[in-house]
C-alpha cells in the first residue's frame, strides 16, 4: 500500500489498483493504446475524471518548442505514462520526467504491461521545474 503522505497518493494508489486489474485480465501482449483504452474504462468506473492524449506544449525561454500527448491525465493531478515493453528502461523514466517538467503536473506514473507488470511512480514538485512559460 502507498504511504499516504505521498502527494497525490490517493490517486496512484487507485491507478495501481487499475492497473493490475487490467494487467490480470489482459495480460500482455497487446499495444499501448490496447491498455491505454482498457485504463480509461476503468479509471471512469472508479470515478476517476481522466484525459486521454491531451495535448501539453513544451516551451524554451518563453517560446514553444514543440508538444507531447500525454497517454493520461487524472483528475489534473497525475501523468500516466504507458508502455508495453520487455522492460522499463532509462529513457522511459526520463521521457516520463520530462513530461512532467513540460506540464504543471507533479506526479508522474509509468505503468508496462510487459511480460511482468512494473511500474514507477515519479515526483517533480514545482520547486524543482524550470518554467519559462507566458
Amino acid at each position: 500500500m502507498i504511504n499516504s503522505n505521498y502527494l497525490h497518493s490517493e490517486v496512484t494508489q487507485v491507478i495501481n489498483q487499475a492497473f493490475y486489474k487490467i494487467y490480470n485480465t489482459l495480460g500482455f501482449g497487446f499495444l499501448e493504446k490496447v491498455y491505454e483504452n482498457a485504463m480509461m474504462i476503468e479509471l471512469e468506473k472508479l470515478n476517476l475524471k481522466c484525459e486521454q492524449q491531451k495535448l501539453v506544449n513544451v516551451f524554451y525561454e518563453n517560446k514553444k518548442v514543440g508538444y507531447y500527448y500525454a497517454d493520461i491525465i487524472v483528475e489534473n493531478k497525475v501523468i500516466i505514462e504507458l508502455k508495453a515493453a520487455e522492460s522499463l528502461c532509462e529513457e522511459h523514466e526520463a521521457q516520463l520526467v520530462n513530461y512532467l517538467r513540460a506540464s504543471e503536473i507533479e506526479v508522474g506514473v509509468l505503468l508496462n504491461f510487459g511480460k511482468k507488470p512494473q511500474h514507477k511512480r515519479r515526483v517533480l514538485t514545482a520547486k524543482y521545474k524550470n518554467h519559462n512559460k507566458t
